[in-house]
């Protein structure tokens, strides 16, 4: 067994005393939050590093929707999965047949419109929500989930299209030929060959939109007004409209609502690094 030089062991001890104050950094917030969720409200503030009564009854306030600015929690996280999976599928379906028609088919100005998304990039997303917002009420779609869904995915797709051309890129071309020869047409193509290669990108992509479209909180804010049809970020924000705002109800509520994306992530984590990355490096 090789021992570990003094090099490699300053290594590892620099890399340790850099990531454990992140990681501290990072959980700090969480374990805050959690604290909030489980606290009775007199001792929310208490300032303990552990609640004398640690309680569930926050969450079941939460679940049960016995408070104010709960009473739709449910229809708000309903809105939140509906608009989040669509804006998903949509992004998925423009950048899988933008990127199959730049990089295999080869279509005339494909290059040139997908660096003209891309330079959309170039104007930050707060700057665009009041056209947004009036390109919606131009088009009567205002109050409607559709608004929203269509701006997030005019949001996330010219970088879904940039991901799956590049990775569409480093597919071997005569995969397509071999295909063709043997009488395959170009839905085939696309959806025999093209798409089970892609699947890990195309798994990173989709989560990339979904998770884009759950947080999402200016658009949301600025596009739905009815209690019954905003998202969940946005009826968090309104608990902090109270004077006395019930923040180990706001804390908890935002637990709940963090544990979907967290679960996704972990699930596809494997997908993740990977399939954002594909064609970075070229063979």
């Amino acid at each position: 067994m090789k021992l570990p030089t003094l090099r490699e062991i300053g290594t590892e001890a620099k890399l340790l005393l850099i990531g454990i104050p992140v990681l501290i950094w990072t959980l700090v917030p969480i374990y805050h939050m959690f604290l909030f969720a489980i606290s009775p409200k007199e001792d929310a503030f208490s300032g303990k590093l552990w609640p004398d009564h640690p309680t569930l009854h926050n969450f079941e306030i939460v679940f049960r929707q016995q408070h104010y600015f709960l009473r739709d929690f449910w229809m708000q996280f309903g809105n939140s999965t509906v608009i989040a999976l669509a804006t998903g599928a949509l992004t998925l379906f423009i950048a899988t047949t933008a990127a199959f028609s730049i990089s295999r088919l080869r279509a005339p100005g494909g290059r040139a419109m997908m660096n003209l998304a891309l330079f959309t990039y170039f104007i930050p997303a707060a700057f665009l929500a009041v056209p947004m917002y009036r390109t919606m009420g131009n088009y009567g779609l205002l109050n409607s989930h559709w608004s929203l869904i269509l701006a997030m995915v005019t949001i996330a797709s010219p970088y879904a299209i940039w991901v799956l051309k590049q990775a569409s890129d480093k597919l071997p071309v005569e995969l397509d030929e071999a295909a063709t020869m043997d009488g395959a047409t170009t839905l085939q193509l696309f959806r025999l060959v093209y798409v089970p290669l892609m699947m890990p990108s195309l798994v990173a992509v989709g989560t990339y939109a979904i998770l884009l479209a759950w947080n999402e909180y200016l658009y949301a804010f600025l596009l739905l007004s009815k209690d019954t049809d905003i998202t969940l970020p946005v009826a968090l924000g309104n608990f902090l409209a109270a004077d006395d705002s019930p923040w180990e109800l706001l804390m908890t509520t935002g637990l709940i609502y963090a544990l979907p994306p967290a679960a996704i992530y972990y699930a596809f984590r494997r997908y993740m690094v990977g399939g954002l990355t594909a064609g970075a490096v070229k063979s």
